[in-house]
């Protein structure tokens, strides 16, 4: 499902992302902040435990995570003090899903990672696109359907475009999430 049934404020939430051929990738929990009409908030405080097969490590900074309520892609806001001055990171994504952890512990978001990546930061070099040579590698390694390349394509174009436009949410709208998180 595309939107949780329902959940309340301060719920575990883990993102677990993974390759289009089914290899596990990142896996990262936050505590659920609320929703807007961009999406789902999710706050993953300096600290947490960021892991993905063979590496892992604490988060340098402070960061929150929109899982939009339509489109490719998952977003990460991330604090002043992120250490390679990064901004905003959003994954092109497909197939992202809510679910119920076990026992109800909390919820999980599932989706598949297509490589391409749109990056802002603080200060520059701006904003781009990255790991597309990735894309293109694993388009033929994974065998990635014609639609599918073409699709995640638009949405990183679209995506890089309202990123390096500030347009909303992208505009600050996350200042207001963070100064929520830390109350």
């Amino acid at each position: 499902m595309r939107e949780p049934d329902s959940i309340d404020r301060g719920q575990l939430v883990v993102l677990r992302n993974r390759k289009w051929d089914g290899t596990p990738h990142w896996v990262v929990p936050g505590e659920y902040l609320g929703r807007d009409g961009f999406g789902h908030w999710i706050w993953q405080p300096e600290g947490s435990f960021v892991s993905k097969p063979g590496y892992g490590f604490y988060a340098a900074s402070d960061a929150l995570v929109m899982v939009p309520h339509s489109g490719n892609h998952v977003v990460t806001f991330f604090d002043e003090l992120h250490p390679k001055d990064v901004e905003i990171y959003v994954d092109i994504a497909t197939d992202i899903r809510w679910g119920e952890l076990h026992a109800g512990r909390g919820f999980e978001v599932t989706l598949v990672d297509m490589d391409l990546d749109v990056i802002r930061t603080f200060n520059g070099p701006g904003t781009w696109i990255d790991d597309e040579d990735e894309f293109a590698a694993h388009q033929a390694a994974m065998s990635y359907p014609e639609p599918v390349i073409e699709a995640m394509r638009a949405e990183a174009d679209r995506i890089y475009t309202a990123v390096r436009d500030h347009a909303a949410p992208f505009d600050g709208t996350a200042a207001d999430w963070f100064r929520k998180a830390r109350a």
